[in-house]
């Protein structure tokens, strides 16, 4: 898959803000409360955070594809935003996690913002067209402007947005450093640090993606996402390879960085689960033999459905740090 045809040419639209706890949830309740509520005067009041932060949880929601544009806005320009159908299904006062308690959601909201079409074409590059083992903020960006100079069609980005989206992307994934913040600030600054998916070097400090073995990501929440990307691609037969899977731009292997091996072990058990995928064939494919879509939306209703009861009995912490989030700007 090409850059071009994965993302939209939208750079650095988060006002140098990373997506932070509550955020994604935000996004959600108040376009469901009123839906031109990010275009209101009275916006930060009603939302509880400063201007520039109105603007970036709007552009976190749509770049999560949790809330889109509404049909018919009476401003085209300025448009009425509603919670997406996955966005209702998901955070919905009756949805999968309305309280964003699993941690297969942190999952599930990372491979969101990287599929099609994905608002941050840097992060795409970035987690699908850069190879380096360690790397600097300088060289990270240093690849993505030159990689970028071969999508034509788009006009070239200011070298500021790429800076912007690249430090965005470090402190969306990367520790603090070494004597920084507390793990409880770590959590309240990002949640999706918690999914490892970008470490530091214990030598040189820089960053590095920790590629391999993911063991807290749920193998439903992979079996989705892979179900996601095949339908997103509309193979015919609906068949792919275990290879194509991991090592295709775009693909699971590359936005979750788990290796071949690993994928086709974390895939089992859903698979295992799932009578309308099979592996077949000395290829490796994995075979679908329904719509992949209904099959994905099948596997996440039961993922979240089986979740052990409870979970979203007691919110109590949950609000103290979005509370505290909200209190940091």
């Amino acid at each position: 898959m090409r850059l071009t045809d994965a993302a939209e040419p939208t750079f650095a639209r988060h006002e140098t803000f990373h997506p932070r706890y509550g955020w994604f949830r935000k996004a959600v309740s108040v376009v469901a409360d009123r839906p031109s509520v990010f275009t209101s005067a009275d916006a930060p009041v009603r939302i509880g955070v400063g201007k520039n932060m109105v603007r970036a949880i709007r552009f976190w929601g749509l770049a999560a594809k949790l809330i889109e544009e509404a049909p018919q806005s009476p401003n085209p320009r300025f448009p009425n935003l509603i919670p997406s159908d996955f966005g209702k299904r998901l955070f919905g006062a009756s949805g999968w996690d309305p309280f964003m308690e699993d941690p297969g959601t942190l999952w599930l909201l990372h491979w969101r913002l990287l599929a099609p079409p994905c608002l941050l074409p840097v992060w795409w590059v970035a987690f699908n067209e850069f190879h380096p083992m360690e790397f600097t903020d300088h060289q990270l960006e240093t690849a993505v402007i030159r990689h970028l100079e071969g999508a034509v069609a788009w006009k070239p980005p200011h070298p500021s947005s790429i800076r912007k989206d690249v430090s965005a992307l470090v402190r969306t994934y990367a520790p603090a450093e070494q004597g920084g913040r507390t793990r409880i600030d770590d959590i309240l600054d990002c949640p999706l640090r918690e999914l490892n998916l970008i470490g530091r070097s214990a030598a040189t400090t820089r960053y590095r993606f920790n590629v391999g073995a993911k063991s807290a990501l749920p193998p439903a929440i992979l079996a989705y996402a892979t179900l996601d990307y095949i339908d997103g691609l509309g193979i015919r037969g609906n068949t792919v390879t275990i290879s194509h899977l991991a090592y295709e731009q775009g693909a699971p292997g590359k936005v979750f960085k788990i290796t071949e091996s690993e994928l086709r072990a974390t895939l089992e058990p859903a698979i295992a689960e799932a009578a309308q995928i099979t592996i077949a064939g000395t290829t490796e494919a994995i075979q679908i033999s329904e719509e992949p879509r209904a099959v994905a939306d099948r596997i996440i209703d039961h993922y979240y459905k089986r979740a052990p009861s409870g979970l979203h009995a007691d919110h109590e912490g949950d609000l103290l740090l979005e509370t505290a989030v909200t209190e940091q700007r």
